[in-house]
């Protein structure tokens, strides 16, 4: 192993620099190239067809059978002029990515080319291997896959690739984008309710959303030295190097050459298949990095950020670097999160988190922020369960990200406006001139004041004119966390709208009627407001006062998905089954089984394969020097103490790895799924873990460098 580390360092050192230049200047002229979205529809199809997609589209209609040829056909002819050879459809199974099975467009038997509508509107591929939750045997393998018409084919190589939903041959949801379109459509319906109390020209209401993804950067080498990146996706062993972030030195700083060129190489290629991505930087800890896209329809915006993942990975490939997504692939410093911007807008342009400065429009933006407010209060748990991953557990109150605890930041200003509403009923926000700071600088001009100041430590925080979901992890997808939120807003909408009929009705003017039920969702739900420090031990004490849930880990967060509140909630808007719910509960939890399995065996096979030989063999080198010095009638203290602690070490992790082993031999007997889970976390991964990890750090600091057998943080981090 310790040879496998030094080739992969000189490999590192022998990279050469891959150069990357733009197709052309303007990012305008190849945007969308690979993308056989509506403008292309608009200028392959007759006006009639077009039509008919455009409306099916916006309205959730069905597309008829005639129209789905016209649409292949169209297609076809366009992938195929840009070389394609291939078609697939383009899915997400619960395994949290994406999958896909490709199909010739080539038919043997014609010996032609044919794409007809029946095949861009459904395939079966096997539903069998695919997570199922116990909906589905193993014997029975039919599955669908549906065209997702809202959500543009595109070109990926020599595929056209054609996003789609996944269900079994019995009808159940078996993947992440079937629950979303449900839920967006159900906050629409409910949002456009709303919305009409005020304007009864909105007709439709588009859930938006953009997602900083943060990531790592490693040479390619190094990681593939690394067993545990490879099989764990983050490492299980690594002392802290002496620089790690606290010169803060990383953050927004010069962005390293090589990863330059690679973010280059990987954006054009984004803008070729339509990603909006805008934003590149450093992050805050060493190797890592944020790419941010311009804010697109969810269900667009999910699909993008997922084909995104893919494209950066392969990219980086071509630069001979690994491009981690692990929320803690690093211990010490800090982990990756996909901060999801989410707001709503109308079909008329309307921002409904926007303040305003007409007092109509103030009142529906207050509608919305107070009703989502509520929203979360009412179905914390169930938003934290969203976000809920293995890799998650890492990084949430690990005083880098936002804690487990589910709370809404809203700012100075808004608090101060939600006060006055309460007390007094008015609707007042100040919306005139812009505030400006002074710097007392002449040549630089005054800076312009936000709404709110940002609050990096809240998990749900609202930022001027949209709420930052900031807790969702940087692996994970998007869908789970959107299709929360989108539902537990659409059912207190709901909510709203028949508190504010049924006040109408009983001859309470509407607007009167608004202002008072809103007054109430103040008050009920000011416990779910926090806007001081969510990284304090205070906040943990103030939460628990305020009976807000403070739930550590993954298995026990997944059990708001089962309570009743949450099953009737699913069904109600037709979301999910409580069939497929507590199928879903079964996948995660199995889920965070099966990897907390896999770090456990790479954690005892490094420390027993690769760690306690090399210590023992360093050890030896001492006990021959020890004898030498005696020998020579040299003091040997020294070296007999280091000796003593390399053996105490040895003992440390054989008795600890031995011990996790049995103990994973009893919890692998349990039979249900929730109490296996719980021990995984609790009598595997909590007992264990750290003790090792510990023993093995310290050995790192004990044994000369050169027999050292895994690559070292310093490395990892700081060499490209």
């Amino acid at each position: 192993m310790a040879k496998l580390r030094f080739e992969a360092l000189k490999k590192l050192n022998e990279r050469l620099k891959v150069h990357v230049d733009l197709p052309t200047p303007n990012i305008s002229h190849f945007f969308g190239e690979n993308v056989f979205g509506m403008e292309q529809m608009r200028s392959t199809l007759a006006p009639a067809v077009y039509k008919k997609v455009n409306s099916a589209i916006k309205n959730h209609e069905k597309i008829d059978e005639a129209t789905t040829d016209a649409v292949a056909s169209a297609a076809k002819s366009w992938a195929m002029a840009k070389g394609a050879t291939h078609f697939t459809h383009w899915f997400q199974p619960l395994t949290g990515g994406t999958a896909e099975k490709h199909d010739s467009f080539f038919d043997a038997l014609s010996g032609i080319e044919k794409f007809k509508g029946s095949e861009l509107v459904q395939q079966e591929p096997d539903a069998s291997s695919f997570p199922s939750g116990g909906i589905r045997s193993t014997f029975e393998a039919r599955g669908y896959t549906a065209w997702d018409p809202t959500s543009p084919m595109f070109l990926y190589g020599r595929t056209l690739s054609i996003p789609t939903v996944f269900v079994s041959y019995t009808g159940e949801t078996l993947d992440a984008k079937s629950p979303l379109l449900k839920a967006l459509k159900a906050v629409d319906l409910a949002a456009t309710q709303v919305c009409q109390l005020f304007d009864k020209d909105i007709q439709h209401v588009v859930a938006s959303l953009g997602s900083e993804q943060e990531y790592f950067v490693v040479d390619e080498a190094l990681y593939n030295a690394r067993p545990d990146l490879v099989m764990a996706g983050r490492t299980v062993f690594g002392h802290a190097p002496a620089r790690g972030q606290q010169l803060e030195d990383h953050y927004f700083g010069t962005i390293p050459s090589r990863v330059y060129d690679f973010m280059r190489d990987f954006e054009i290629e984004c803008w070729k298949l339509g990603i909006p991505v805008r934003t590149r930087h450093n992050e805050v800890a060493p190797s890592q990095f944020e790419v941010a896209p311009l804010f697109e329809e969810v269900n667009v915006a999910n699909d993008h950020n997922l084909l995104m993942m893919d494209v950066m990975s392969r990219v980086g490939e071509k630069h001979d670097l690994k491009i981690l997504f692990h929320e803690k692939p690093f211990a010490g410093v800090n982990g990756s999160g996909k901060h999801n911007n989410w707001s709503l807008i109308t079909d008329t342009g309307v921002n409904l988190y926007a303040p305003s400065s007409s007092a109509r429009d103030n009142l529906l933006f207050l509608t919305f922020f107070i009703t989502t407010i509520k929203a979360v209060h009412e179905h914390a748990d169930l938003l934290r369960a969203s976000i809920a991953t293995p890799g998650n557990d890492f990084r949430l109150g690990a005083n880098e990200a936002p804690p487990a605890i589910m709370s809404v930041f809203i700012g100075t200003q808004m608090t101060a406006v939600l006060d006055e509403l309460e007390k007094k009923g008015n609707v007042k926000i100040e919306k005139g001139d812009n505030m400006y700071m002074k710097l007392g600088i002449d040549q630089i001009p005054e800076i312009i004041l936000d709404a709110t100041d940002r609050n990096r430590t809240s998990p749900f925080a609202f930022t001027g004119n949209k709420f930052e979901f900031r807790a969702v992890g940087s692996s994970d997808n998007c869908a789970t966390a959107m299709t929360a939120l989108n539902l537990i807003v659409a059912d207190q909408l709901d909510r709203f709208f028949a508190e504010v009929s049924k006040l109408i009705e009983k001859g309470e003017e509407r607007r009167l009627a608004v202002v008072n039920v809103l007054r109430k969702y103040i008050k009920e739900s000011k416990d779910i407001r926090f806007g001081g420090d969510g990284y304090s031990d205070e906040w943990v004490k103030e939460a628990a006062k305020r009976k807000l849930n403070n739930v550590k880990n993954m298995p026990r967060a997944l059990d708001a998905y089962l309570t009743k509140k949450s099953a009737e909630l699913f069904e109600k808007h037709a979301v999910l089954t409580h069939k497929e719910v507590e199928a879903r509960n079964e996948i995660r939890l199995e889920s965070y089984i099966k990897r907390v399995q896999i770090e456990a065996r790479v954690m005892g096979d490094l420390a027993m394969n690769h760690i306690v030989p090399t210590a023992i063999n360093y050890q030896s080198k001492l006990i021959t020097n020890a004898n030498g010095l005696k020998g020579l009638g040299v003091d040997n203290k020294a070296v007999i103490q280091t000796i003593k602690e390399i053996a105490e070490h040895i003992d440390t992790i054989k008795k600890n790895v031995r011990a996790m082993v049995e103990e994973r031999k009893r919890v692998n007997k349990m039979t249900d799924t929730h109490k296996r889970a719980i021990a995984y976390c609790d009598d595997i991964k909590e007992k264990y873990f750290e003790v090792i990890r510990d023993a093995v750090d310290d050995l790192e600091l004990l044994i000369d460098d050169e027999d050292w057998p895994l690559v070292k943080y310093r490395e990892l981090l700081f060499l490209r």
